[in-house]
């Protein structure tokens, strides 16, 4: 069996074993501060290239400013309806500082994504109302119907105008950080939405309403909506405006057409309703919509009234009757503000037999006939 000698270190030793270790240190301690100004190299590098596309954002935003601007001054102008004058852009009449305005960020800083979702309307013919249904079928399962949002929320706070979104929301990009699938509204006409928005993919459900229906529920309220220092807006007045094409997103009828010759040549992405077939027939409707967007009803949705409950949470008369679209205002803009419970008049089909003479209802048939028969068959 063999010995083992423990060797005592000599001085000699222990010196250099400290000179190694504090070598090791140091060189320990170099690696350290390269990793530390490594990375403080890094985040300077992400702040100067966050700030670096900051200030080409807010340069871009300007120059849409300065487009508007321009542009605005040289538009021919009409008689308005909640403002004193509408601009006549491209074949359609907007508001200068709401509607075109938006028009152009869209045209400008709005990327479409695939899943995106879009309501198109002709102002009052049910967007409201087609708003809480598509935001309920989209979102049933992540919601409760006792805790439901559209109980505490407008449903204008829960699908945003994109037109009024945009532009109210800086930085713009903001907009592309939402989740999918987003879900949007807008008034503008098929026709002078941007490429960009038409070959994305993105699904648009649209809906039409009688037009004498729309021009009564429109004169009401726009007249609401209608700054205090303007004189009241005649019927009459309306009237004449209406049927020349003079109003918020007119002509009402190309409106129509625009996005009904569009359902015709791509149904996969545009879905064409009527307001009058959605009142007579909700459940039937509900379910096309559903499967429209890509989510359709179970069977067992269907046998458990998951659409029954749908179209109850987002009748006229659940709506109107909740606290928040009963006493809450919805701010589209600095200018515009308005009473959500301005959002519920009637929801009914045929009020106009109460306000239009029998020339008033005889020449819009007329029009109508000439410019929709089509549609109409």
């Amino acid at each position: 069996m063999g010995c083992s000698y423990h060797i005592p270190k000599t001085n000699i030793d222990l010196e250099e074993e400290a000179e190694d270790s504090v070598e090791t240190l140091t060189s320990y301690q170099c690696l350290v501060n390269k990793t530390n100004e490594d990375n403080l190299h890094s985040q300077q590098n992400l702040v100067n290239k966050t700030c670096d596309e900051g200030n080409k954002e807010e340069a871009d935003y300007q120059k849409t400013i300065k487009r508007f601007e321009e542009l605005v001054a040289s538009l021919p102008k009409g008689k308005g309806w909640m403002t004193e004058h509408l601009v006549y852009y491209k074949g359609c009449w907007l508001t200068a500082y709401g509607a075109l305005k938006g028009l152009m960020f869209i045209q400008d800083h709005f990327k479409a994504q695939p899943t995106d979702i879009f309501l198109a309307t002709f102002p009052k013919c049910g967007t409201t109302w087609l708003k809480a249904l598509i935001f309920a079928t989209m979102n049933r399962s992540r919601y409760d119907f006792p805790s439901h949002p559209l109980l505490s929320a407008s449903p204008h706070d829960c699908v945003p105008f994109l037109d009024a979104y945009i532009f109210q929301n800086n930085p713009v990009s903001s907009i592309h950080f939402l989740p999918s699938p987003r879900l949007f509204a807008t008034h503008i006409p098929y026709d002078l939405l941007p490429n960009s928005m038409i070959s994305s993919g993105s699904r648009f459900v649209y809906i039409c309403r009688n037009p004498k229906d729309v021009l009564v529920s429109k004169w009401v309220f726009m007249n609401k909506a209608r700054p205090k220092e303007l004189p009241p807006l005649s019927l009459e007045d309306a009237f004449e405006l209406f049927c020349k094409g003079v109003s918020h997103y007119g002509p009402f009828w190309d409106h129509v057409l625009g996005y009904w010759k569009a359902s015709l040549e791509s149904p996969e992405i545009i879905l064409f309703l009527k307001y009058e077939e959605m009142m007579r027939e909700p459940f039937v409707l509900l379910k096309r919509l559903a499967e429209f967007l890509g989510q359709p009803f179970s069977l067992e949705e269907e046998s458990d009234g998951v659409v029954h409950e749908i179209i109850r949470l987002c009748s006229f008369e659940n709506l109107s009757s909740l606290e928040v679209n009963k006493t809450k205002v919805k701010r589209f803009s600095n200018q515009l503000v308005i009473d959500n419970c301005d959002f519920f008049r009637k929801g009914r089909v045929g009020d106009w037999e109460n306000h239009l003479t029998k020339e008033m209802i005889e020449r819009l048939d007329q029009i109508t006939e000439e410019k929709l028969e089509m549609v109409l068959d």
